[in-house]
């Protein structure tokens, strides 16, 4: 663990994080920084790994101490010292790997060291804060899933009320259904009469267009033929005073003019009656404008319904294009609330099985429980009888170590006693030995002596 992947914090940082996040009561009281320096109690880091399981798996810290009913275990409560230890230790074992520590020995229980204590409680730490950011991160969701349904059920019921307004709009009462015929066939006469009219009014339109063409050109006309008079009157004036004397041209001359007068006077008659004409069908032409301006009224009137009757017709168009988009966002909101009503099904099934699960394991860990707490009186209660058999036992051991000390002194005394008899029985038997050797030696010297007479 020479490289670390979080933060090592100091001890004060660590010791007012446990006190306030995971420990509680007399044991957040009571734990300070003497705990963890200069030398770590095992009891107190101990009872830190305990409660952190606890917070993480609620792992109470009574289980830690619970032995397995088995058999072949002969005399149990030779393992009740260490089965909260190793039960500890293979649990933080289990645990670690997702703090990032991948190297937890026993020797950090029984024996932790400073540094490699602080380490190991930093990432502990460092695990709790990330779980703690999670939670709420989960919580914000859950509370937006919830405003979503909230939504979703609001935006449904809108919907229904939409589609309720929109069939009593689109459906007419038996009552006003003759008003509503009346109505439509007079809209159709009004639509025909209108498209006659116009018709008309494009007919008098264009013959008013030909009459101010045919005006325009008349009154060309006249003012060319009024250029052409006062050109002529020049003419006569150079004429008069290029007269000649002779009497046959001067008449032929006078004719000429008096043709010319007779011409141009006809043409200005002409021209007063078509100018009287074109009075007159000014006149007409006024009424006919009168006219038409009160047809363009009721045009605009008209154009005016039609706009309404259009507008109405294109909200209508917008209403059911909203309608139709409504639709299809309810479609797909019924849809999301199908699925999500399997996934929440779904959810609530496991949760259920999951809680008939714990529960089976609840109460077969309470059963456990029960059961080893029966075996534990049981193996009280044998201790007790053990107890007081090895008192027993130590008793009469006490009496036999007296009766063996008083034997032994009573042995003492006979060995001295064997001791001193030996020492004589000894001392007679060299006495013996040394006779019978001088005995033996006088008989073989006598034999001698006879073999000597033989």
């Amino acid at each position: 663990m020479t490289e670390n992947t979080f933060p090592v914090y100091s001890a004060d940082a660590i010791v007012n994080f446990y006190r306030t996040e995971v420990l509680t009561g007399q044991e957040a009281k009571h734990f300070t920084k003497s705990d963890l320096s200069p030398a770590p109690k095992p009891e107190t880091v101990q009872t830190l790994y305990m409660r952190v399981l606890h917070l993480l798996y609620r792992f109470r810290p009574e289980c830690h101490s619970m032995v397995p009913l088995l058999e072949n275990i002969q005399y149990p409560a030779y393992y009740e010292g260490t089965t909260a230890i190793m039960s500890v230790y293979i649990r933080m074992q289990q645990f670690l790997p997702m703090c990032m520590v991948y190297d937890f020995s026993l020797n950090d229980l029984l024996a932790p060291k400073k540094q490699r204590t602080l380490v190991v409680l930093s990432a502990i730490m460092n695990f709790l804060h990330f779980r703690k950011q999670r939670m709420e991160i989960m919580l914000e969701k859950q509370a937006k899933f919830r405003a979503d349904m909230d939504r979703l059920q609001a935006y449904t019921k809108g919907n229904l009320e939409a589609e309720k307004k929109i069939e009593k709009l689109m459906i007419i009462p038996p009552e006003q259904q003759a008003e509503a015929d009346e109505l439509a066939a007079a809209l159709s006469d009004l639509q025909a009469k209108t498209m006659h009219e116009c018709q008309e009014v494009n007919v008098k339109n264009d013959s008013i267009a030909e009459w101010k063409s045919n005006i325009a050109e008349k009154t060309q006309k006249l003012a060319q033929m009024k250029v052409d008079i006062t050109s002529l009157k020049e003419d006569i004036v150079k004429l008069k005073s290029q007269i000649v004397e002779s009497p046959e041209e001067l008449k032929s001359q006078m004719e000429r003019m008096r043709e010319n007068v007779k011409n141009i006077k006809n043409s200005i008659e002409e021209t007063d009656e078509r100018v009287v004409e074109l009075q007159s069908m000014v006149q007409n032409l006024s009424q006919t404008e009168a006219e038409i301006q009160q047809m363009y009224n009721l045009l605009q009137d008209l154009e005016s319904s039609m706009n309404n009757a259009k507008k109405q017709q294109e909200e209508h168009q917008d209403l059911m294009a909203r309608y139709e988009k409504k639709q299809k966002e309810l479609k797909n909101l019924c849809v999301e609330e199908n699925q999500l009503k399997r996934a929440l099904a779904m959810k609530l099934d496991k949760k259920s099985k999951q809680n008939i699960r714990r529960q089976k394991k609840r109460e077969m860990k309470e059963q456990h429980v029960q059961d080893v707490l029966g075996h534990c009186n049981q193996i009280h209660q044998k201790r007790e009888e053990m107890a007081e058999r090895i008192q027993e036992i130590t008793g009469e051991t006490q009496q036999l170590k007296a009766k063996i000390q008083s034997l032994r002194d009573v042995c003492s005394e006979e060995t001295r006693r064997a001791q001193v008899l030996y020492d004589s029985l000894s001392t007679s038997m060299d006495e013996l030995h040394r006779r019978i050797q001088m005995y033996a030696a006088d008989l073989k010297h006598d034999v001698v002596k006879m073999s000597a007479n033989f």
